[in-house]
This record gives C-alpha cells, structure tokens and sequence, in this order.
C-alpha cells in the first residue's frame, strides 16, 4: 500500500469505532508467542486490532513473532523481521558471530554487550528500529514499542509513540538479586540487569505509557519515576474462544497444573514443589504439570530430588496452543505460585477455561484473580503451607471446585479479553495522535522536548547516523572496540 494510499483510508469501511482506520507500527524486540508474556501480548493484541479494522505492521526480532492468519483480516496484519545477531539462539547461546555477519556499527555493539556479561537486544533493537521507522516516515499514525525502552525511541520515529510497559525489570532483578547466592552470581545480575538503567532513563521521558494492571502502574511511577498522568491501565486478557470450558475433556484426578519458568525466582515454582510434597500426604495421587522447561540443576530440580518427587512433577514444552488448553482443562485446580507479576495471562488463561485457580497475592495477581473465596483461593506469595492447604482443600471439595470455575469464566468474560484490550488501546492511539496534531504533528510529537530534557540532563551523544541519549562524553562509534566503550556508557 502505497503512503497516500495509507494516508486516505478508506471512506466507505471505517474501523469498529466509526473513525478512519489507523497505520500501527507493533515494535517487538523478542517475540516469541510460546515462551513470555510479551510475544503473547504481541500476538493477540495484533490479531483484535486488525479485527476492529486497522492495519496493524508488527516489526519484531528473534524470535520472531508469529501472528494468528484469519482471513477476515489478513490484508491488515503483517510482520517485518528486524533482524538482529540472534546471539541466543538455541543450540548455541552467546554465540560469537562469524565475521561476515557482522553488518554495521550496531551489530558491533551487540556483540560487545554480550562479551562484557550484558544484554543487548533492548538498546540495539531500539537503534534499528528508529532507522527503519525514520526511512518509512508518513506511512504510519502511530508507533507502539513493547517494553523496549531503548534509547534509540526517545528520538523522532516518524509518528507519536505509545509504549507499553507490561511491569518494571528492575522488580525481576532484585528479585534474582535476593535469590543469588555468592558475590560473582550478584555481579553476574547486576551485569545482565544494567539496561534497566536504560530503561529507567528513557520511561520517564515518554509522553504516553500503557500498563496492564493499577499494580503495574503504582510500580512504573515508583520504580521508573514515570508520571501518574502519563500512564494509562489497559487490562490485557485471555483468548476466550480457545482458552473455553470443554465437558468431554477427562479431568485426571489429582491433577495440578501450572506455566512457570522454573529458573525464575519470582515465579515461584519451589514453593509450589514443596507444596505438592506436603499435599501427597493427604491426596497420594496429586502431581504437578509444569508447563516449561525441566531444569536440570537449581532450586527447583533440588527440590523435587529432596522431596522424592521424580514421578509426580512432569514438565512439558513446546506444546500446540490446542494441547495447552487441553492440558489445562483436564486438571482438577490451575496455580499461580508467583512472587509477583504485572498481568498474570496464565491466570486468566486457566480462569477462561473454568479450572478452579489457586493463587497467590503477588503484584497485580488479585486484580486477575478476584477475591479469596469468590473466584479463586488466594494466598501469600512464597508461603509453601498456605499453598499446600488451598491445594487440598480444592482436591477434596468438588462442589468448591463447580463454584469458583464457573465464576472464573464469568470472571473473564467480563474483564479480560483481547478485544476489550484491543479497544482500550486503540482508544489511546487516538488521544495520543490528537495530542501530536495528527500524522505530520506526531512526526515533531514523538520526540517532543527531547532536546531541552537532553540539555538540561547533560546526556545527549551522537554515535554515526543516530542521537541517542546515554551518559557520558560523545562517543564515535566506528568498530567493536568502540561499540564496547559506548555498550559500558550506556548501560
């Protein structure tokens, strides 16, 4: 489609709200739907936008994103592969790359980023994407960044920006902090964690922030220093179609299931297999379905040896969306056991299918979840007792478990779905665009005051054909060795 093409629309078929239609530019720098809560966001918010009638362009990295085919919308959803280094890739993490890959200055710092303990992909993604979006100028209304909070945004992208931020990385890194054991493993954090300082920097000069949960937003102004007025909730959700009640799936007796990333501290599975332990004791049958990776060493799998577990925690992964919901369904009670999160998507994924949650207190979970005894048990984060005994008592009380699965679904239908989401954010995309006095004011909004806040801060650098914001001196970046020098100053 061609840029006065976009700039027209088209008159006769308005978007669901009755205005044009919008030009959406979805930025993802990791985008895989099956592993994290951002491609899922990217994933389904992408598929409702195009729903309600805007052309939505997903430009994503490694993992690249992979977006639901639907042939009511198939001409307004597409993807842009952005590619980076892919430095950790599987089978061969922290790869170094050969030399003929090497492209440009940006690829450089990538790599030096990784070399000094690092991660990257936040920053270089950021400075790719602005290129790209500086050389399409006119084709998009607005620009929407998922959580990557790199410098290379706080520019002129060409439109105004939106950003989501889903909740603040520095709560994960203290977190991993308090978990790590010995000063080397607490460098180690530190190191790998050093671009949320980065992030930090750049949220509190966006002019319009999303956030999925009032927790999220309290925490976005506590922890980024983001102001109060420049945040706005969207409630994110399930896919309600696919995530639904289905009578003719067996539930198994005993049967627990929980999406947790057992090396994550904050998601709280040791907990949870220490509970399990406890609640054999009265449900000899009760096992734990992990959807995620087996650990081979950790907390987790120390715990599941201590315990003499080995036959009663399965881990699966890289199941179809269908069996996931199947998974899910065929258990008697769904757990969260997080310490914290923003949203909690597989809370609401387990609530949309009617299965009886048991969860914890932690970050926004309640705002999922609903009130202990109504929609779900709720108990403390990190307390493996309180976990044990909701357990049981759910096991051996199938009338409890009728009551609180049918409010879950209740509970979803009217809260937590992806076109409810999509709606809200469309809605933002549009203050945001009257804020910036539309296509050519937004080319001058999204960088608004950049230069005085630059100014004022004393932060401003230019490195080869992009300004980006990073302390210290200016810094020409024109090889690995220089790309290491800006890589320290700007995280």
């Amino acid at each position: 489609m061609t840029a006065e093409a976009r700039e027209a629309g088209s008159p006769t078929d308005p978007a669901a709200d009755g205005e044009r239609p919008l030009d959406i530019a979805l930025l993802t720098y990791k985008g895989n739907p099956f592993c994290g809560g951002q491609g899922v966001y990217v994933r389904h918010l992408s598929r409702e936008l195009a729903r309600l009638g805007h052309r939505v362009e997903v430009i994503g990295s490694q993992p690249y994103p992979v977006l639901d085919e639907g042939d009511d919308y198939a001409d307004r959803l597409t993807l842009t592969e952005l590619p980076s280094l892919d430095l950790y890739r599987q089978p061969d993490p922290f790869r170094t790359p050969k030399r003929d890959e090497y492209r440009d200055w940006v690829d450089g710092l990538e790599v030096a980023t990784m070399w000094t303990g690092g991660f990257p992909e936040p920053l270089t993604f950021s400075l790719r994407a602005r290129r790209h979006l500086r050389a399409r100028r006119g084709e998009f209304d607005v620009v929407h960044d998922n959580q990557t909070l790199g410098y290379g945004l706080l520019g002129d992208v060409g439109a105004p920006l939106v950003t989501t931020i889903h909740h603040p990385i520095t709560v994960d890194r203290q977190l991993e902090l308090d978990a790590a054991e010995g000063w080397k493993r607490r460098m180690s954090v530190r190191r790998w964690y050093a671009f949320t300082r980065m992030q930090k920097r750049v949220a509190r000069r966006l002019p319009s922030v999303l956030t999925v949960s009032g927790t999220s937003r309290a925490e976005i102004v506590d922890h980024l220093g983001v102001r109060q007025d420049r945040i706005h909730v969207v409630h994110i959700g399930a896919d309600t179609d696919l995530f639904s009640p289905d009578p003719s799936v067996r539930q198994i007796p005993g049967r627990i299931v929980t999406t947790s990333s057992a090396d994550v501290p904050l998601k709280g599975l040791v907990f949870l297999v220490e509970a399990l332990a406890k609640v054999r004791t009265e449900h000899p049958d009760a096992h734990l379905v992990v959807v995620g990776k087996r650990p081979e060493e950790g907390p987790v799998a120390q715990a599941v040896e201590r315990y003499g577990l080995e036959g009663a925690v399965e881990f699966v992964k890289g199941i179809s969306d269908a069996e996931l919901v199947d998974l899910v369904r065929s258990a008697q009670v769904a757990c969260v056991p997080s310490l914290y999160e923003g949203f909690s998507l597989p809370a609401a994924e387990a609530m949309a299918t009617g299965t009886p949650l048991v969860a914890t207190t932690g970050g926004a979970i309640p705002e999922v979840a609903g009130r202990d005894g109504e929609t779900c048990l709720a108990v403390p984060p990190g307390d493996p007792g309180a976990l044990a005994a909701a357990l049981s008592r759910l096991l051996g009380d199938p009338d409890l478990r009728d009551r609180l699965g049918a409010a879950c679904r209740d509970r979803v239908l009217r809260h937590f779905t992806w076109a409810k989401a999509a709606e809200g954010t469309a809605s933002r995309y549009r203050e945001a665009i009257s804020r910036s006095g539309g296509r050519d004011g937004g080319r001058r909004g999204a960088g608004a005051g950049k230069a005085t806040e630059a100014a004022q801060s004393g932060d401003s650098v230019r490195v080869t054909e992009v300004e980006v914001a990073v302390p210290g001196d200016a810094v020409p970046a024109a090889g690995i060795g220089q790309a290491a020098r800006v890589s320290e100053a700007a995280q």
